[in-house]
C-alpha cells in the first residue's frame, strides 16, 4: 500500500515537471527569445529512426545530436499499432506528443490496459532508469529530448532489436 502512494506522488512531481519543461520553449518564444535553433515542423528532414527502435519508425532531428553529449530533441513518426517494449535509459527522457494517441506505461511489461494515454501536446518525463513502454494508437509523432548520447536498454534483451 505505501509502495503504490510513493508512485502516485512520484507519478504527479514527474508530470509537474513534465508541464514545466514543455512551457519553457513557449514561453522564450513569446518573449521574444531564441528556441535554440530548434526547427519547425515543415523543415524537418524525416529518414528511419536508428537501429535501436524496433522497425517501422521514421525520425527527424529538430536540435542537437542525439549520438553526442549536449541536448538533443528528435520527432519519431510512428505507425498505427507500434510498440517499444520495455526499456529504460541512463538519461531523463521527455517526450511530446505532436500528433496522434501515444500510450506510454511503465513497468517490466507492456500492458496497454495499464497505458496513461497521451493526446497531442501532453507531454511525459521518464526519469533516468525508470521502466517504461510505449505504443502508438493511429500514426503518431512525438518529440523526444534529452540530454545525449541518446541510449536505450531493454528489460528484455530479446525485445532488443537485432541489427
Amino acid at each position: 500500500m505505501r509502495s503504490h502512494r510513493w508512485v502516485r506522488r512520484a507519478l504527479y512531481t514527474v508530470a509537474i515537471l513534465a508541464i514545466a519543461f514543455a512551457s519553457m520553449p513557449s514561453i522564450a518564444t513569446a518573449q521574444g527569445g531564441k528556441t535554440d535553433g530548434q526547427k519547425k515542423g515543415a523543415s524537418l528532414t524525416w529518414g528511419p529512426a536508428p537501429a535501436q527502435l524496433p522497425p517501422g519508425a521514421k525520425m527527424a532531428i529538430e536540435k542537437g545530436d542525439p549520438t553526442k553529449a549536449g541536448e538533443f530533441s528528435v520527432r519519431l513518426m510512428l505507425p498505427d499499432g507500434y510498440k517499444i517494449p520495455p526499456h529504460f535509459h541512463p538519461t531523463d527522457e521527455h517526450v511530446r506528443v505532436r500528433s496522434g494517441t501515444f500510450l506510454a506505461g511503465m513497468g517490466d511489461k507492456l500492458d496497454p490496459a495499464a497505458a496513461k494515454v497521451l493526446a497531442p501536446g501532453d507531454t511525459i518525463l521518464m526519469p533516468a532508469g525508470m521502466h517504461h513502454w510505449a505504443v502508438a494508437k493511429g500514426e503518431t509523432i512525438v518529440s523526444v529530448s534529452g540530454p545525449g548520447p541518446f541510449a536505450i536498454t531493454y528489460v528484455n534483451p530479446a525485445d532488443a532489436p537485432k541489427p
